[in-house]
């Protein structure tokens, strides 16, 4: 069964190098800015995950009422899904749905 720890720490995004702030109402785990993200967890929030790959933002999908951001690890090539944020960079989502 996953179990969801909930980490909101702000963190300097590896991809854009923007400083990204807590997202305060869940737990932040992707840039909001480039949407990337880091493999860290194997469950949400446990930070057990070796990998420490960078998960790129490859597509967009329906989930309940929003949306999900599909990840693909660039090291270990597992895929990967979190919600997207209500701050999120809409220009960038809209650059990943057009790519399919």
């Amino acid at each position: 069964m996953k179990r969801f720890n909930e980490i909101d720490e702000k963190f300097i995004c590896y991809n854009c190098k923007k400083e990204v702030i807590p997202l305060v109402y869940s737990s932040r785990d992707h840039c909001p800015n480039c949407l990337h993200s880091i493999h860290l967890d194997i469950n949400p929030g446990d930070r057990l995950s070796e990998c420490k790959g960078y998960l790129i933002p490859i597509d967009i999908e329906k989930y309940k009422d929003t949306f999900k951001i599909v990840y693909k690890c660039d090291k270990c090539k597992s895929i990967r899904k979190n919600i997207i944020a209500k701050d999120d960079n809409f220009d960038e989502i809209l650059k990943i749905m057009s790519k399919k």
